[in-house]
């Protein structure tokens, strides 16, 4: 992860600020800055009157040209006038001086940017593109507007308010944090919102004697695409204490999860030593038991070749309580984003999810099974043995010409698809040097994919 800013959210109250400038742009900025109960020290060549209003006795307004005497025991300069030349000195006045800059609408002369805020004060959310396109900004402030209840302010005053008794109730910080995410879920959080809080206080407070007790999610991250997370994945990512995840869950993905959460790969990458899964398993119990919540991450389904029936096994065996969440298996999401009907009334009554990960290179199915002409075949780990496949169904009466499709790395910003039929696809395939992971589907539907 990169980040071109870092955001946070700046005290300013009681702070001295200066703004160089006395227009329009001027003005809304220190609107902004007036909320945040800065004195504003302001400096232009003209004011409107408007904004001289605004100000008032909340700052000092200096009529003539910017000079570097101004910046002296301030916390932030913001310049807002259309001369480029009292903008680059501004902003190299305030660099040199280690103080905090702002050009309005000049990113390359920012060492901080205004975002687009949605108050809901205490809670407080800023949206940035990093001054690369504000409309986008406030496209998504709008979004972020339109599903965060004016209510929440309420929730939070609330909760801050019960802070210190929280913690004398509940010393545990695993504890505490357990009970306010089972509140949030209760319907205490919609009393404390209409000020009911005697009886959010109910559930606020409500100990169970289950609280310390782990849980583990079998939880589906699907085919790759972070946007096709389940609402409950997401939820759980950003809940737990501990996500173990595989080799085919995407980083793009994991920056989905918790930040602090601690994240522990236990995938199988092919030339490596590998975590068995009688050791994931022991991991799942024993984190559970330490009170931990834990994210067994798999990528597309948990029950899809995910050998999440093992692991709800094991811990139905140790009686850990656990949940499972599916995924968008990568069957149907690669297919989807390649184009490919997985059926079609007119070319394929079913689908087979097959396993093609070969045994001393070869394939073992029951391949006359396979082989119908009304069926989509889904292989799954299937590029090892791609040349047995094509062989064994061939020789088992499929049609060299049968179109096939190797779809590599799925649903994600560098997803191929490499098609052909039976009898080139592994020409086919050198050429392309398809990199793992792969999906690989077989059936007159790939030919519908344009």
């Amino acid at each position: 992860m990169k980040l071109d800013y870092l955001p946070l959210h700046f005290n300013l109250k009681g702070q001295t600020v200066l703004v160089v400038g006395g227009g329009d742009v001027a003005y809304r900025k220190v609107e902004l800055l007036i909320a945040a109960q800065a004195n504003i020290r302001l400096v232009a060549l003209e004011v409107r009157s408007q904004l001289r209003e605004l100000i008032g006795k909340k700052g000092v307004i200096t009529i003539g040209p910017y000079d570097s005497v101004f910046i002296e025991g301030v916390v932030l300069v913001i310049s807002a006038t259309s001369n480029k030349s009292v903008n680059k000195r501004v902003y190299s006045d305030a660099t040199s001086a280690g103080i905090p800059v702002n050009v309005v609408d000049t990113p390359e002369l920012c060492s901080v940017i205004f975002p687009g805020i949605v108050d809901r004060s205490p809670v407080i959310i800023s949206v940035s593109t990093g001054g690369a396109t504000p409309v986008l900004a406030r496209y998504i402030k709008s979004l972020i507007d339109s599903v965060v209840p004016q209510r929440i302010a309420r929730l939070a005053t609330y909760l801050k308010e019960k802070r210190q008794a929280l913690k004398e109730c509940f010393p545990n910080f695993n504890v505490r944090r357990k009970l306010m995410e089972s509140f949030l879920a209760s319907p205490g959080k919609e009393m404390a919102q209409n000020n009911l809080f005697i009886e959010a206080d109910r559930y606020l407070f409500q100990d169970s004697p289950n609280i310390a007790q782990g849980e583990v999610y079998l939880v589906g991250a699907g085919p790759g695409d972070p946007d096709l997370l389940t609402l409950r994945a997401l939820q759980l990512l950003q809940t737990a204490d501990v996500i173990l995840y595989d080799n085919l869950v995407s980083n793009l993905v994991l920056e989905r999860a918790r930040r602090d959460a601690y994240k522990e790969f236990v995938g199988k990458r092919s030339g490596y030593k590998s975590t068995t899964q009688e050791d994931i398993n022991t991991m799942l119990v024993r984190l559970a038991r330490e009170g931990q919540r834990v994210v067994r991450l798999k990528g597309g389904d948990p029950f899809i070749f995910g050998r999440g029936g093992e692991e709800m096994d094991a811990l139905i065996t140790e009686g850990i309580p656990f949940q499972v969440i599916p995924g968008i298996s990568a069957a149907n999401g690669c297919a989807a984003y390649a184009g490919i009907p997985l059926t079609h009334r007119d070319y394929s009554q079913s689908v087979r999810f097959v396993t093609g990960h070969p045994k001393d290179g070869v394939v073992n199915l029951i391949w006359d099974e396979l082989v119908q002409l009304d069926q989509t075949l889904v292989f799954y780990m299937g590029m090892g043995g791609l040349a047995s496949i094509c062989e064994k169904l061939i020789e088992h009466g499929m049609s060299k010409k049968m179109p096939i499709a190797i779809i590599s790395k799925g649903t994600t910003p560098e997803q191929r698809t490499v098609r052909g039929d039976l009898n080139n696809i592994l020409d086919n395939v050198a050429k392309a040097k398809l990199e793992a992971p792969t999906l690989i589907i077989i059936g007159r539907v790939v030919a519908l994919a344009k």
